[in-house]
């Protein structure tokens, strides 16, 4: 299992405007193949950056959700409320070593 994080920035204008989006397609985001767990959040000194953090099965599964007319769709209604460039990590998982 592998984590991908978004981080995004919005104009401030646009923020309820995401939100929706967001809240109107989360469930079918989670509902993708291979996705177990779909979180955003939203920074604590600047509202205008959020961060989504995804936790896919595996890296074909989140290719396949980009692929998808769903991400699409997503993505388009999205990108043009950006006020920076997005950047996405994918990392591992790792046990905790206490």
């Amino acid at each position: 299992m592998f984590v991908r994080i978004v981080k995004m920035s919005f104009h401030s204008k646009y923020i309820a405007k995401f939100s929706a989006i967001f809240e109107h397609k989360k469930e079918f985001i989670r509902n993708s193949s291979g996705c177990k767990l779909l979180e955003l959040y939203q920074d604590k000194t600047n509202p205008e950056i959020f961060f989504t953090y995804s936790y896919w099965e595996n890296e074909q599964d989140l290719e396949n959700y980009r692929n998808s007319e769903l991400f699409k769709s997503v993505w388009a209604k999205t990108k043009v409320l950006f006020n920076d460039k997005p950047q996405a990590w994918s990392v591992d998982k790792r046990v905790s070593l206490q």
